[in-house]
């Protein structure tokens, strides 16, 4: 600990919903607690350390205003957590980060230190290119207990795990710091006390039935990482193999309880990339809240061939009202081209039907603009979506994420990036900012993509049968709320500037060489 008094660590959640969301940032988006930030501040606490998290997303703070209270805290290391609501979302809160580093930067000389999946996936060009003195690589809990601890004399910088750092103008890489093979032990907690846990929101599709009662919202985490490999995604970025790794169910239940009995908090997000998957993991956790009938709104993620007819039972009876459920995309060829496991149009209707026969409401995400897409295969899509008529839909133009497959493979073809010369910038890679920058297919170009996605959203969630749905399951409210969403239309630039797009290919041919 600090002998001075001084506070050793301060974890800060950087703004950036404004850029990321644009107009749906407002009544239309959640407040999620930030799970990595509170895991890692616990984690620093446990070991004799002092903390505070600044969350400035949640408070409502400008860039100005975090910088400002980051050299008023005076830590003596500041850690940028840069996670956003997904493992995608890393990347698109970079540019946040960025300016409150640059401004805090100007106002104090203590060291910093940048972790997430972004930083992991690009570690050398983070340390090169960003306002950060520290850079992690890896999980992060022993990187930034090891740079504490040398920021107290206790070990050197090489012997630091997982950290990237710059002497002489030379870039130093230590080893992998090791995963954590036994969360339970290592990170049981969530620092929730150092919080204002009145201020989370859910997201407006878990609460359409009690829209003006969305507070009371936490994300609780009961595994990390995914045996899958789809090329789109980047969830495995931070680990130093695939896999899985769990929490054991009593430590989840211990995490649960905390926010029901102290914080009042029902509305929950299991932010795991494949809850149901280990049958004695998802039961062992339905069973212990079936004893506890704390009556949850909870939502989880699977995979279609992962959901099996008796998890389903248990999980409604445990409160897991939603399951969110990756189609991807109605094309078996396309599904394919990106490792999206086996099963067809009649195996995902089947699913979804199965899932709410037994009483929980479905999410289904899909993706427009995978490799072999085309018009044809993006129109069944949605065809396929507005045949299903979930109760909520994601619709997602393809992105070549870093730390994902389709990253390497966007630079080998040539695609532009939004990281190139001349382009927007890491904010590019949210699928909601003016700056937005899918991929093209080897049929179509990225704006054609981009048209489709956003008249995707239009016609499903103003198509009559779904109102209907939502009308008769959630009420006349919900579906004036669903009609003061679309008029919410996201500007997008290539609606100002037609050629921009184009410009970008242009450059990235002729540095490349391809005509």
């Amino acid at each position: 600990m600090n002998a001075s008094g001084a506070l050793d660590l301060l974890v800060v959640t950087p703004p950036t919903r404004l850029e990321v969301y644009q107009g749906l940032s407002g009544k239309f988006s959640a407040l999620e607690t930030p799970v990595w930030a509170g895991l890692i501040a616990d984690f620093v606490r446990r070991n004799g350390y002092t903390v505070q998290m600044l969350d400035a997303e949640t408070e409502g703070l400008t860039h100005e205003q975090t910088a400002q209270r980051i050299a008023e805290t005076d830590a003596k290391l500041t850690l940028y957590a840069i996670f956003g609501q997904q493992p995608s979302a890393s990347t698109q809160c970079m540019p946040g980060g960025r300016k409150v580093a640059l401004m805090a930067n100007k106002l104090t000389d203590r060291p910093s230190l940048v972790t997430g999946p972004h930083p992991s996936s690009l570690p050398a060009r983070t340390l090169r290119e960003e306002p950060y003195t520290y850079v992690c690589q890896g999980e992060g809990p022993y990187t930034v207990l090891g740079l504490l601890d040398h920021l107290h004399g206790k070990c050197a910088l090489k012997d630091i795990p997982g950290l990237w750092y710059a002497e002489d103008d030379t870039v130093h890489y230590n080893k992998s710091a090791p995963l954590i093979e036994d969360l339970s032990a290592t990170l049981p907690a969530q620092a929730w006390d150092l919080l204002d846990m009145t201020r989370y929101r859910a997201h407006n599709w878990q609460a359409l039935d009690q829209l003006d009662n969305r507070q009371h919202y936490a994300s609780v985490q009961t595994s990390l990482g995914c045996p899958y490999h789809c090329s789109f995604c980047c969830i495995n970025a931070p680990f130093t193999r695939p896999g899985i790794r769990f929490w054991n169910p009593d430590t989840v239940i211990a995490q649960i309880d905390t926010l029901v009995e102290k914080y009042g908090v029902k509305i929950i997000k299991i932010p795991d990339e494949m809850f149901v998957l280990n049958r004695d993991h998802v039961l062992g956790i339905c069973d212990r809240l079936i004893e506890r009938n704390y009556d949850l709104n909870i939502w989880a993620y699977a995979r279609v061939d992962t959901i099996k007819p008796d998890f389903l039972d248990k999980l409604r009876r445990a409160g897991i009202v939603w399951m969110a459920v990756g189609v991807e995309s109605a094309s078996k060829f396309v599904r394919d081209g990106v490792d999206k496991g086996r099963f067809g149009d009649a195996d995902i209707k089947r699913v979804l039907q199965m899932v709410r026969d037994n009483g929980l409401y479905t999410i289904a995400n899909y993706i427009f603009g995978l490799p072999d897409d085309d018009h044809d295969s993006m129109r069944r899509t949605l065809d396929l979506a507005l045949d299903l008529n979930a109760e909520w839909a994601n619709f997602y133009a393809t992105m070549a994420y870093p730390g994902s497959a389709l990253h390497p493979l966007a630079a080998e073809k040539g695609w532009p990036l939004p990281e190139d010369p001349g382009g927007p910038g890491w904010i590019g890679y949210s699928q909601h900012a003016y700056d937005t920058m899918p991929l093209p297919t080897d049929h179509i170009s990225a704006i054609e993509v981009l048209k489709f996605r956003d008249q995707a959203f239009d016609e499903y969630f103003g198509a009559a049968p779904f109102q209907s749905l939502i009308k008769d399951q959630f009420g006349t409210d919900a579906v004036g709320h669903i009609q003061d969403m679309l008029k919410g239309r996201l500007s997008r630039r290539h609606h100002d500037e037609p050629d921009y797009y184009d410009r970008l290919v242009a450059r990235r041919k002729a540095a490349t060489g391809r005509s």
